[in-house]
């Protein structure tokens, strides 16, 4: 009864518990990176490589949120970076490890968003390490300095993961087996990493304060760009029978992933952004949730 209640309410608990002790919680930022890694090993210590199978509707999905987020950025850049930079990382984002299970619920094909999720970390992987020099101060450092930092912190987070539980699987089934037996335990750290990243979100709300107006204008892109993302998904998945997984795919977004990325290279009130898409994004899917129980 009271696992039950508890997993119905992680969300609201997690950020409620979050912001009320962020002062605490702030300090714990350091971890993330540790529980990200986690979440992805476990998820995919799920799946298989040889079940994997890339198709022509992840290739629109990769080049909307890699041309959008760039063209998105340089239009607003000259009016407030702030939301700039929010946009772009709103939308290049990779997709959320239980986008594959909100899919599978709405009925749609969790092995297709399974695929996209591991294409775009990688593409992630290398995009971030690209541009980030480009919208960030980086002080004295060239590009390549700033691309070699970037990339050394970004691409084993969110790469290795991947390769670790192939290896495991190919050469030592016992212990793919023990990891596959906690893969449980990924819902706990999310909710976890969800109390530190919105404490950090609240920290830079009170420490970075703006005009009031920026913070405002932030959050309202984000829905913008939230609703939008879920829209085109469905979109392009429908001409390809696949418009459940693209819609999850494109809107269900790794905001923990995100906020960790703005604390770490960004403005930290750019963190505003995925912070407040977390919300957008879950009351989305629980309305999609409960029109599919509504019909039956």
């Amino acid at each position: 009864m009271i696992i039950s209640f508890l997993k119905k309410w992680t969300l609201p608990i997690a950020m409620i518990i979050g912001a009320l002790t962020y002062p605490i919680m702030v300090k714990l930022s350091f971890f993330t990176p540790f529980l990200i890694f986690t979440m992805l090993l476990l998820t995919f210590c799920k799946v298989s490589p040889r079940k994997l199978r890339f198709k022509p509707l992840h290739a629109w999905l990769l080049l909307f949120q890699i041309l959008v987020s760039i063209i998105l950025y340089v239009l607003i850049a000259p009016f407030n970076e702030l939301i700039a930079q929010a946009s772009l990382i709103c939308i290049i984002c990779p997709t959320a490890t239980a986008a594959s299970v909100i899919t599978d619920k709405l009925g749609g094909d969790a092995a297709s968003i399974t695929t996209y999720t591991l294409v775009i970390n990688i593409v992630v992987a290398i995009y971030i390490p690209l541009v980030f020099p480009f919208i960030t101060d980086s002080g004295d450092l060239s590009f390549i300095q700033s691309f070699g930092i970037i990339m050394s912190r970004v691409f084993p987070l969110l790469v290795i993961p991947f390769i670790l539980a192939w290896l495991l699987e190919m050469y030592s089934e016992k212990l793919h087996a023990i990891f596959l037996s906690y893969s449980g335990l990924a819902f706990y750290l999310w909710a976890i990493s969800l109390a530190i990243v919105t404490a950090q979100t609240i920290y830079a709300m009170v420490n970075h304060p703006a005009d009031g107006k920026t913070e405002l204008l932030i959050a309202l892109v984000s829905l913008t760009i939230c609703s939008l993302q879920f829209f085109i998904g469905k979109l392009l998945g429908t001409r390809y029978n696949d418009r459940i997984a693209g819609g999850q795919a494109l809107g269900q977004k790794n905001t923990i992933l995100a906020i960790w990325i703005t604390q770490s290279y960004l403005n930290p009130l750019v963190s505003i952004g995925p912070g407040t898409y977390v919300l957008w994004q879950n009351i989305i899917n629980s309305y999609q949730l409960w029109k599919k129980r509504k019909k039956g």
